[in-house]
């Protein structure tokens, strides 16, 4: 199952403004003293957090609904196991965790969901909030009615806890939606390769590949090579110079008396400036674009195997800081992952094959390409020049096809490679690519254009369409992770 979070601002009135307030701080006096607890004592189990301290707070907050007490120790909990866990990483320098603030969750019981949920068109929802239930209005909007269409035809359902929570002094209501993967007939084979500033794209139309299209006229068979501009590499470089710049403004007032200057990056003040950049909120949009761009049709999506932490692999041997940090910057598996979950969405099936020698080997003969004066241009010793972002694309590819000897020769081929013979293979052609348009596809890798069609603008600052930014509450965006990991938006490590 697939999860979706959608923020729904309230119709807040000045008195379910001071009730919603109220019930707010309440709550995080709860979580901040059992997370204190929890930590100083290691006890992070919920239940015996909640033996030792639902007695003590029932009895204070008598007005408070009982299940918002429940869900206050749990949510301390996940925060104490979070902050452990970093803690044992040696990522945190804090005895305690700071929790500023907190988001309210509503379990079952606690709000209308069996009337929500039996309603046509919803409109409204009651809180259990100081003094009994209160009826709040919703301010809809079109993100919120896909998905409830979805639910009204079968396609999900609405999770049961609804979350609350503050920011910018208006209050929306988080509704989480589970949704069934869709099934759909793939219509073409896309493979794309992630780089520094671009993401390569090799796109192969089932339809007109398999039909009697393809035999009349050849040029259908030839897949569609192009890329989108991502600019992860100049966005990093460009917040590297910003940043450098900011602490340069900053190192006259926090001078030593031996004349050295302190760690102006742990100060307020650095962290007060860094945080209006949005250099987060451009990645996640541009992140989302090609996710979108990769799932518009039902499709068999194949990539590379990345590995847990693939740029520790990429900057093993690289010695120039700043090309180092332009690659730890580059969000390979978080775009992987929005690729995945897309993919599921919509219809589409995802595979990963080997990355083992994808970007150095022709596509068309299976020989090993030799260097040239350009980093992205190798030269094949049959004589032709092939990019090698194509390159992977297309031999990514190719290790799916069941019927070809390809697939006994390269599939898996990183555990095959000290026993790899490369002189048996060199100068066979492929089977998957007929000869009367190997000429043709000559051209085609060696222009290395994008259509401007195909690889569409991005835009340099992307939004979430909700309206409260970081409304997926980590749980609600994708299936629950396991316990220890969660908590971590509300803690400032």
């Amino acid at each position: 199952m697939l999860r979706r979070a959608v923020a729904v601002e309230l119709e807040a009135t000045r008195e379910l403004n001071k009730l919603l307030h109220s019930v707010e701080t309440a709550y995080l006096n709860i979580v901040r003293e059992v997370v204190e607890y929890a930590v100083k004592n290691n006890v992070t189990s919920a239940n015996q957090l909640y033996e030792l301290f639902y007695s003590k707070y029932r009895l204070e907050h008598q007005d408070l609904n009982s299940q918002l007490i429940i869900q206050a120790i749990r949510q301390a909990s996940e925060i104490a196991k979070s902050f452990m866990e970093r803690r044992r990483k040696g990522l945190v320098s804090k005895p305690y965790p700071e929790v500023r603030r907190v988001s309210i969750r509503f379990t079952e019981d606690a709000w209308s969901y069996d009337q929500f949920v039996k309603s046509v068109a919803p409109v409204r929802v009651e809180l259990s909030l100081l003094g009994g239930r209160r009826e709040v209005w919703l301010r809809l909007h079109k993100r919120f009615w896909q998905y409830w269409w979805r639910v009204l035809s079968g396609e999900a359902r609405l999770a049961s806890t609804l979350v609350v929570k503050r920011r910018l002094n208006k209050w929306y209501a988080i509704f989480a939606f589970e949704l069934k993967p869709r099934e759909e007939e793939p219509r073409s084979i896309v493979a794309f390769d992630i780089n520094e500033n671009t993401v390569a794209v090799g796109r192969i139309d089932i339809e007109t590949t398999v039909s009697k299209v393809a035999d009349w006229n050849k040029q259908y068979l030839t897949p569609q090579l192009y890329t989108i501009k991502t600019d992860f590499g100049r966005l990093a470089r460009r917040y590297e110079r910003v940043r450098n710049a900011i602490i340069e403004r900053l190192k006259p007032g926090f001078t030593l008396p031996s004349g050295k200057y302190a760690n102006i990056t742990n100060t307020r003040e650095f962290r007060k400036r860094v945080k209006r950049l949005r250099e987060r909120v451009r990645k996640v949009g541009r992140v989302r674009h090609v996710a979108n761009e990769l799932t518009k049709t039902p499709a068999i999506i194949v990539t590379e195997e990345l590995g847990n932490n693939p740029q520790e692999e990429m900057i093993d041997g690289i010695g120039k800081d700043e090309l180092r940090h332009r690659i730890k910057q580059t969000p390979f598996k978080a775009l992987e992952k929005a690729v995945e979950e897309k993919a599921l969405e919509r219809g589409s099936k995802i595979f990963h094959v080997s990355s083992y020698r994808n970007s150095r080997v022709c596509p068309i003969h299976f020989t090993k390409l030799e260097r040239t004066d350009d980093w992205h241009t190798l030269k094949c010793p049959l004589g032709h020049y092939v990019d090698r972002d194509y390159a992977s694309v297309m031999n990514m590819a190719w290790k799916i096809t069941p019927e070809s000897w390809t697939k006994g020769v390269w599939w898996n081929m990183k555990n095959l490679n000290k026993n790899m013979n490369w002189r048996e293979y060199e100068g066979e052609s492929n089977p998957m690519i007929p000869h009367p348009i190997v000429h043709h596809l000559h051209a085609t890798l060696r222009e290395f254009m994008a259509s401007l069609e195909q690889s569409p603008a991005v835009l340099a600052r992307g939004k979430p369409m909700n309206p409260a930014r970081g409304a997926n509450e980590g749980w609600a965006r994708k299936p629950p992770r396991p316990l220890g990991r969660g908590g971590g938006q509300e803690v400032c490590k």
